[in-house]
């Protein structure tokens, strides 16, 4: 049996290539990825570049004259942060404090806004392709983006870090 003659292999084209196909993966695999919140009694998804990172909530420091839902500011690594109960912003009883309550803080793509959202506790990576999209609440605010179904009739509401840092309701801290 003859065997095809060896095509010539350049060592540096092909980890290259190789580079870029697990960079391209990767990328897709990132953007395909959500991370899973539980809060207020819902599900959560937040994209990863939205958030810069996840952290037990740290001590906060109470501010006067602010909205129920504004705990007050945390120091993280020298820095000063606005911390929000999300489940309060939303309406609902404010989220219980255990061990698994984490402070998502927003990433860069937020602008210079230093604030972070205290959930009840974190779900773990969702992949979308595993998800249905469904029906979007009506009259919810625009950082409400896509509504999901996992395989087991759960919902799960994507938000939108970037547009909730905007929005004026957000913002707006003073009582």
């Amino acid at each position: 049996m003859a065997r095809a003659p060896k095509a010539k292999l350049d060592l540096r084209t092909f980890q290259q290539e190789l580079s870029t196909r697990l960079a391209a993966k990767t990328a897709a695999q990132v953007e395909s990825s959500r991370l899973g919140l539980s809060c207020a009694g819902e599900r959560w998804l937040i994209r990863l570049s939205d958030a810069s990172e996840v952290i037990a909530l740290p001590t906060v420091v109470s501010v006067p004259l602010t909205r129920s839902w504004f705990l007050g500011v945390a120091n993280i690594r020298g820095n000063l942060f606005s911390v929000v109960d999300f489940s309060t912003f939303l309406g609902h009883e404010p989220a219980p404090l255990s061990g698994m309550t984490r402070l998502i803080v927003f990433g860069p793509r937020a602008g210079d806004l230093n604030v972070g959202i205290v959930v009840s506790r974190v779900l773990g990576l969702r992949n979308l392709a595993e998800l249905a999209p469904a029906a979007s609440p009506v009259g919810k605010p625009d950082w409400y983006a896509q509504r999901w179904m996992d395989g087991e009739g759960n919902a799960w509401q994507e938000m939108d870090l970037v547009r909730l840092a905007h929005d004026p309701a957000f913002l707006q801290v003073g009582a």
